[in-house]
């Protein structure tokens, strides 16, 4: 996480390093999922309900009951259980009633003091590369398919578990609007440099959510963030090259 929550960021900031990618402030509201859905509310930028524990909250038995009820009032089953401050699903895990709930919150506890409760929501996933500082520019927007029950680690870093399309096949007008709401959510917790935005789109309501937004995207062979650009005109020798005159 140092190397994504504006730690390392600041390190080379005061040592007058140039580094590619956001600063302090735009790494660390990255990372933090809880601070993350606070800057895009105050945006006014689309986003699933969400509940936000802290693992204090955990040993208080009469706060958590309080907890419980406003999750399954509010959010329902299934939902999801994410450490705020941790990436590519580790600690995630998906809860169908109030044992595996309080499952999921002991273990995210484990991870991290801060915890996000999302709504699950019947979505396919869209994501959207981004580049540029003074001018934001995105990249086409493409979507992943998996065989699993939601994007878990294994599916995120396992071969052949995951299909992706690029560019996806959705109407021009949703195309349009991750591309803008994409630069809205960079804009909105000062990301720059390079970032990857993740979006849930329901096609029946024609609707669209922001799920997050990764300031330090993956960059192997089977990471979004490349292939996107690839498929947008930008090959990989190009785009590090940009990467490198953006810093």
């Amino acid at each position: 996480p140092n190397g994504e929550d504006g730690s390392i960021q600041g390190f080379f900031q005061l040592t007058g390093k140039p580094y590619v990618g956001s600063g302090v402030l735009g790494s660390a509201l990255g990372m933090d999922k809880i601070a993350m859905k606070a800057a895009f509310s105050a945006a006014g930028l689309p986003q699933v309900n969400y509940c936000e524990i802290h693992s204090i909250d955990l040993l208080d038995k009469k706060r958590l009951s309080y907890l419980i009820q406003k999750i399954e009032t509010q959010l329902g089953y299934p939902c999801f259980i994410k450490p705020a401050n941790l990436g590519s699903s580790v600690g995630i895990s998906k809860a169908y009633d109030k044992k595996e709930l309080l499952n999921g919150l002991d273990l995210a506890a484990q991870l991290d003091s801060r915890i996000v409760v999302e709504k699950n929501i019947k979505a396919r996933e869209l994501e959207c590369a981004v580049i540029g500082k003074k001018q934001i520019k995105t990249s086409c927007v493409g979507e992943v398919r998996y065989s699993s029950d939601w994007y878990d680690y294994d599916s995120k870093y396992s071969k052949n578990s995951t299909k992706t399309l690029i560019p996806a096949p959705i109407p021009e007008k949703i195309s349009k609007e991750v591309q803008s709401l994409s630069i809205l959510a960079c804009k909105a917790i000062s990301a720059e440099g390079i970032a990857r935005v993740d979006f849930f789109y329901d096609e029946e309501k024609d609707s669209l959510w922001i799920n997050e937004i990764n300031t330090m995207p993956g960059f192997t062979e089977q990471s979004m963030y490349p292939m996107l650009w690839d498929a947008s005109g930008i090959d990989i020798s190009q785009l590090v090259a940009r990467l490198i005159e953006s810093a």
